[in-house]
């Protein structure tokens, strides 16, 4: 009897110490996971050519000009500060907008900064980082009006530019609220002029017409409100993960400190 239990004993024993052995190599198995996925990214390694490489359209004022002899633009600064926080030297590559996707697949850039929406379809090839710009449709009327939101705007004149995008949302929108007094324009910026002019009661323009219009017409006082999402995000190949690490902390450190919205407010 007494020889049986130590028997039992003895596995007992032998069954706790397998299990800790067990549960040791677990716990440095996770310990070494979490170091890997938490240990700093070497930008040389994330970027192998020495240099962070980035394609743009620059074609698309104010995002990105060519003048002939220099490359201009809000995502020209945002590229630079990107790779300033980084450390890493850059060279942006200027190109048709038809040709960016398929640059950054075929690693001719590292990435793209180019005014780029996101778009869904693309996401086998490439992974988007945090947005850093919304250019969505905004409701715009005079600063105090009790028009807020497109909810309100059944039986009020509206002002877009016929056939845009604005156009389009401004007849869904009736799908839902009912008629509105319509006033295309051949820009947006007519449209707004429209409402500055209290020749129109709102404006549903894209918030890059908007926040032109501001700088040109500083002393209006007005108010806004998206109506729709267009967000700008930056597109990396989705096998490049560190690369994708690094410039989406950029980016959260651009916005952390401001300096995201010094950029935007320089050019919009």
């Amino acid at each position: 009897m007494a020889s049986t239990t130590r028997r039992k004993q003895r596995r007992l024993a032998f069954f706790t110490l397998f299990c800790c052995m067990i549960g040791s190599g677990i716990i440095a198995g996770w310990t070494v996971r979490d170091n890997l996925i938490n240990r700093p990214i070497n930008p040389q390694y994330a970027f192998p050519h020495g240099e962070i490489r980035i394609g743009v359209d620059a074609s698309y004022p104010p995002f990105a000009v060519d003048d002939g002899t220099s490359l201009w633009g809000l995502d020209i600064d945002l590229g630079n500060v990107i790779a300033e926080d980084i450390g890493m030297p850059v060279r942006f590559v200027n190109m048709g907008f038809d040709g960016l996707y398929d640059s950054v697949i075929a690693d001719q850039v590292d990435m793209v900064i180019s005014a780029l929406q996101v778009d869904l379809t693309r996401t086998a090839d490439v992974i988007y980082t945090q947005h850093y710009f919304d250019a969505g449709l905004v409701l715009v009327t005079p600063a105090g009006s009790p028009i807020t939101m497109m909810e309100f705007m059944q039986g009020y004149r509206v002002a877009y530019e016929f056939g845009s995008v604005a156009d389009a949302e401004v007849r869904e929108w009736e799908k839902r609220i009912g008629r509105m007094r319509h006033q295309p324009y051949e820009l947006p910026e007519y449209a707004l002029d429209a409402v500055r002019l209290e020749q129109s009661d709102a404006a549903l323009v894209d918030n890059t017409s908007y926040r032109l219009y501001l700088r040109d017409h500083p002393e209006w006082q007005s108010q806004y409100r998206y109506v729709t999402t267009e967000v700008y995000a930056i597109a990396i190949r989705t096998d490049r993960l560190n690369a994708w690490k690094l410039v989406n902390h950029a980016l959260t450190t651009l916005k952390e400190s401001g300096e995201l919205a010094t950029i935007i407010a320089k050019w919009l």
